[in-house]
């Protein structure tokens, strides 16, 4: 099976071709990515009406370039599939309508992707991981803690009560005047800090539910640069130091707590996964790493540019759905907000 890939839900236009080996397992013929962060840095963040003009002149390019390195045309794709959501809506509507009027044109299958089922399911390209695991999803617009049980089955066992991980870097780069986009920004600064200069909190530490909690962090981060008014490098260094020692110390004992979860509901998880863009900070992958040797819990850590948004993830989802008899028509409607547990009781202690 080859599939190609189309992911447009943010500021990356990314279109990829991936394929099924004959023993099921995937490889990746071409990935495709080209950013936006020169068009939004001046304001700071994504601003929704330029990514979506940038996607509708960026997409039939890389879409062609996807096909070129992968040596093949749309004649020898199997099937087409599409990010649908969720994400900012004038974005989606261009990768959605491309990927429908692709597959329309040429007669093949097409599959709407969950951008979020695509980063739980991105483990299974790169490891040939076995069901059921333990995903950590962080980005800019997610944290979760989520037991993926199969295709198409997932329960959530934590999430944020507020800020996503990814959008607490963000806002502390903004409040000390770092260049966009933030994370990669307070992650270099982070490196030449001192971590024991401000002892911000860990919000939630200690709870037995799995969720988790950035607004007082962050608040607290604030007020810290409040009291030190005019901020050097130094300073800085050391405030994202701070900041990011408390992200891991939370993002740890988050994790412990959804692995009690899991193991009561679902048994012995077959891996600890973190995906989504926050999985590329080297603070969090080494923290993860050291409790996946404590716990003899195989740490699945995809490369980063499979963590980022991708169209190799969605090209993937859409042969594991089409495997399990997935497909999906014309009419699928684009979704901004659609999570990955519809309808699905959250799971809190081992009870639902």
């Amino acid at each position: 099976m080859r599939v190609l890939g189309i992911e447009t839900t943010c500021d990356e236009t990314a279109a990829a071709v991936v394929s099924t080996r004959p023993d099921g397992s995937g490889e990746i013929l071409s990935s495709e990515v080209m950013s936006q962060i020169a068009e939004h840095a001046a304001y700071g963040g994504v601003v929704p009406e330029i990514a979506a003009r940038a996607h509708v002149d960026l997409i039939d390019r890389i879409i062609r370039r996807a096909l070129e390195r992968a040596g093949t045309t749309m004649d020898d794709i199997d099937a087409v599939a599409a990010a649908a959501g969720p994400g900012l809506v004038g974005g989606v509507i261009v990768g959605l309508t491309t990927g429908k009027a692709l597959a329309l044109a040429t007669g093949k299958p097409f599959v709407a992707v969950n951008h979020l089922e695509a980063h739980a399911l991105t483990a299974r390209l790169t490891d040939k991981l076995e069901f059921p695991y333990l995903l950590l999803l962080a980005s800019g617009g997610h944290t979760q803690l989520i037991a993926v049980t199969g295709v198409g089955t997932y329960s959530r066992i934590g999430t944020t009560v507020d800020d996503a991980i990814g959008e607490a870097f963000d806002k502390v780069a903004k409040m000390l005047g770092l260049p966009y986009p933030g994370g990669p920004q307070v992650e270099r600064m982070a490196d030449r800090g001192d971590p024991r200069r401000f002892d911000f909190p860990r919000p939630m530490l200690g709870r037995a539910e799995a969720d988790f909690s950035l607004s007082g962090l962050k608040t607290a981060v604030r007020l810290q640069a409040d009291r030190i008014g005019a901020i050097t490098e130094n300073d800085a260094a050391d405030i994202c130091a701070s900041f990011q020692a408390a992200i891991v110390d939370m993002v740890i004992d988050r994790v412990r707590a959804g692995l009690r979860i899991f193991r009561a509901t679902h048994g012995y998880p077959t891996a600890l996964v973190i995906a989504g863009g926050v999985a590329a900070n080297g603070a969090i992958r080494r923290a993860l790493a050291r409790l996946g040797s404590e716990t003899g819990l195989p740490l699945v850590l995809p490369p980063p540019e499979l963590c980022t948004d991708n169209g190799a993830m969605i090209a993937w989802t859409g042969i594991e759905r089409l495997r399990a008899g997935f497909q999906d028509g014309m009419d699928f409607a684009p979704k901004p907000r659609w999570p990955l547990d519809p309808g699905a009781q959250r799971v809190h202690n081992g009870k639902a």
